[in-house]
């Protein structure tokens, strides 16, 4: 069917959605629940659609079309006038740590600070404020933005903290900086060695930058969080992100005990944000899930399971193909053996489980594609994807479309990584690095996400970064390698039905359209046309889930 076929076809489903029952009854007889009017409504349909207005039964969209034609024919007890403001589906974060980030609201936020003296200042006032807490935790330093931007070290926490174990995590999550009673209590030493991490030794002496899978030794010592305090940490984390207009999340890297807290939440009422859920590989969770296959209710969906290839390019852990450009010999890690990958792969396509790996080097992301190559063999709707895609040796990029892979990005990573990637990468490489646009071609969609609490929350700084490459300064001007930027369409369609798309979920949201859950956003300006500086300053007014209100601006 050509696309002016496919166009008349999708208004006369449109029309027949919208006027079925006017011929049998009055006007403004039909029962709904919710009548939302006089908006700028993008329907984020297959034609991109806009429309007036959009009635609500049951929280499910009942039909969409003309402020006159919907008010004439369903009458409801809520009405929304939306005073001609922009109306979006409920935006999809495609890829977050929401739990992580609920905890997290309860550690030492080192995100933004400009010096290890202002970490230390921060760390030290977190302490002061929770005296009685076994373990000193913190998350979000990044040297890159330090004017010395070498690794820390331990010693200044050591003086400080001699008794207290302490773990303070970079913003990517792929190092952190131990003092000496935490690496003692993982029982690390300058000669503890592992597959996939890093103890780093200097003069013969630990520096207590651990990398990769020597953070998890020390993290794995930290006393679990009470039941309480993970309840509250999802319900902290659900109210940031409805303020800031997400319905929807793919929570990457859950173990069962956590996906079972979250839907007895569901369930009680105490949690509303939608999960796409993806597993860690233990053998516990996939005992369970092999056993009893995926689960799905309506607001949790568990099909998925999160793998990590390599680390990540700032703590040079990402695995290249050739070395880095800023260290001699150097070429990152993989974080299992090339062996495991393929175990696990064929284990979940036995099992009928979507495979999701992070893969940030070109090395890493070569050998995943293979790998699943390997076990997909060819076009299939399996819909295996590659988290992060950060850099693709030209050679590779055609194997996403080849074997029907989908790459998951964040568009705020390159805008953050720009400064600095480069030195790592040098010239060349970085041409193929962040490559949105190009990846979004192999396949025809793309998902977008925030990585958050990696980046910020806030999903229009992904739409910014999308669109204009640029960060919150709007540097530089013109863009980052403007030739991979994304449309505003695009980038809308990547934050709504293609990251449902990417869950299987397009058949119950992403879009605004009779049969989908009634999850919608009321902002303050239109994305489509604002310039691209106004951007990241968009407010979100209302929020709405199953077309009940779950947050609203004060």
């Amino acid at each position: 069917m050509n696309k002016t076929l496919r166009t008349f076809a999708a208004a006369l489903l449109l029309g027949s959605s919208l006027f079925s029952s006017c011929t049998s009854i009055q006007k403004g007889t039909e029962e709904a629940d919710l009548i939302v009017y006089n908006g700028t409504i993008y329907t984020v349909n297959e034609n991109f659609d806009k429309a007036e207005a959009f009635a609500v039964k049951d929280g499910k969209i009942i039909a969409v079309g003309s402020a006159e034609t919907i008010r004439n024919t369903y009458k409801a007890k809520e009405e929304l006038d939306a005073q001609g403001k922009t109306i979006y589906p409920g935006l999809i974060d495609a890829h977050a740590h929401f739990y992580r980030y609920g905890l997290a609201l309860q550690s030492a936020d080192l995100v933004g600070t400009k010096s290890f003296e202002e970490v230390v200042r921060k760390v030290t006032q977190q302490r002061e404020k929770y005296p009685d807490t076994e373990w000193i935790t913190g998350r979000g330093w990044d040297q890159n933005d330090w004017e010395e931007k070498e690794f820390p070290t331990k010693d200044t926490l050591d003086q400080l903290f001699p008794s207290t174990p302490v773990i303070i995590t970079r913003i990517d999550g792929h190092a952190a900086l131990a003092n000496q009673k935490a690496l003692d209590l993982a029982g690390i030493n300058a000669n503890t060695k592992m597959v996939g991490g890093l103890v780093e030794v200097k003069n013969g002496q630990m520096t207590g930058i651990l990398i990769d899978n020597a953070v998890d030794l020390v993290t794995a010592k930290i006393p679990d969080a009470s039941e309480q305090e993970k309840r509250q940490a999802l319900q902290n984390a659900e109210a940031n992100v409805f303020a800031v207009g997400i319905t929807s999340l793919d929570d990457a890297g859950l173990d069962k005990a956590t996906v079972d807290l979250m839907d007895d939440m569901h369930r009680k009422g105490d949690l509303r944000i939608r999960v796409y859920a993806m597993l860690n590989p233990t053998e516990g969770n996939k005992a369970h899930y092999f056993k009893n296959g995926p689960y799905k209710t309506d607001r949790l969906n568990v099909r998925s399971f999160k793998v990590y290839a390599d680390g990540a390019l700032g703590s040079r852990g990402a695995n290249l193909i050739e070395p880095y450009h800023d260290r001699a010999g150097h070429y990152g890690f993989l974080l299992a053996s090339e062996q495991e990958f393929r175990d696990i792969a064929k284990e979940l396509n036995e099992h009928d489980f979507q495979m999701n790996t992070h893969a940030i080097g070109d090395s890493a992301n070569r050998l995943l594609l293979d790998i699943y190559g390997e076990v997909l063999g060819g076009k299939n709707d399996k819909r295996w994807r590659i988290e992060h895609s950060q850099i693709v040796n030209p050679a590779d990029m055609d194997k996403f479309g080849k074997y029907s892979i989908i790459p998951s990005v964040q568009p705020t990573h390159a805008t953050s990584d720009m400064y600095w990637a480069g030195d790592r990468l040098g010239s060349n490489r970085i041409a193929h690095a962040y490559p949105f646009k190009e990846l979004m071609e192999q396949n025809g969609y793309i998902p977008l996400g925030s990585d958050f609490p990696v980046e910020d929350i806030n999903p229009f700084y992904t739409f910014h970064a999308a669109v204009a490459r640029q960060d919150a300064e709007n540097y530089p001007q013109g863009g980052f390698q403007m030739e991979n930027a994304l449309s505003r369409e695009e980038a809308l369609r990547g934050m709504t039905i293609w990251a449902a798309k990417a869950n299987f979920e397009e058949g119950e949201k992403g879009s605004i359209e009779p049969g989908k859950f009634a999850d919608f956003i009321l902002v303050d300006r239109d994305l489509m046309k604002v310039k691209p500086e106004e951007m990241r300053n968009t407010q979100v007014l209302q929020t709405y889930v199953n077309g009940k209100q779950v947050y609203k601006k004060k």
